[in-house]
């Protein structure tokens, strides 16, 4: 079984892209931040929620989303540990959302501390329900993972074959396939998580 989001592309992109920030501080840590922007877009595209996103998402162009990422800077603004807990994504993200009169999403934690079988239900569900997962993910004992350390990126698609399970993950403009198994078990105490949009 397979399942992707119909995803955006700005100009060459696969989505948005932090290295596109002139900001250094947002160019170094506004992965959180580009990924709400991410979901204010895929959700005035596919969820008829244009007023979150305020520029023309009919037009989407590489400008108008570094200024929204600016926009979005004071909600989940880069510190000196990232926003390295779902909660300062939820609090943050929900600030966001309150202001722009959304009160119809419900932001809820999925921690990484929850089983694999767990993670494989929540990713369908989600995902056949059409909504992307923003993720964070923190340390990692793989080295091939370590693109994706101290970061946060969406999930917007997997693919199950028998105990083969792999998500579909978009961060700096690209796409890559994972195996969920090997994202979820990290090999650390210290867990990242999903943010499960309601």
């Amino acid at each position: 079984m397979r399942k992707e989001l119909t995803y955006f592309n700005i100009d060459q992109s696969y989505g948005g892209n932090q290295d596109w920030f002139r900001d250094p501080i947002m160019k170094l840590g506004g992965c959180a931040a580009a990924t709400a922007c991410d979901s204010c877009i895929y959700l005035a595209l596919h969820s008829n929620r244009e007023h979150l996103y305020p520029y023309d998402y009919r037009k989407l162009d590489r400008e108008a989303y570094v200024k929204f990422a600016m926009s979005m800077k004071p909600y989940l603004r880069p510190r000196l540990q990232g926003i390295n807990k779902l909660s300062l994504y939820i609090e943050g993200f929900s600030q966001y959302l309150a202001n722009v009169r959304e009160n119809g999403i419900k932001l809820v934690e999925f921690s990484g501390e929850q089983s694999l079988d767990n993670a494989k239900a929540v990713i369908r569900q989600q995902l056949d329900h059409d909504q992307p997962i923003p993720y964070l993910l923190l340390r990692h004992k793989s080295w091939q993972m370590k693109d994706f350390v101290w970061h946060w990126f969406m999930v917007i698609g997997y693919e199950e074959q028998g105990d083969d399970f792999h998500v579909k993950i978009a961060t700096y403009g690209n796409f890559h396939w994972l195996s969920l198994e090997e994202l979820w078990n990290t090999g650390y105490s210290e867990k990242g998580g999903m943010v499960l949009y309601q």
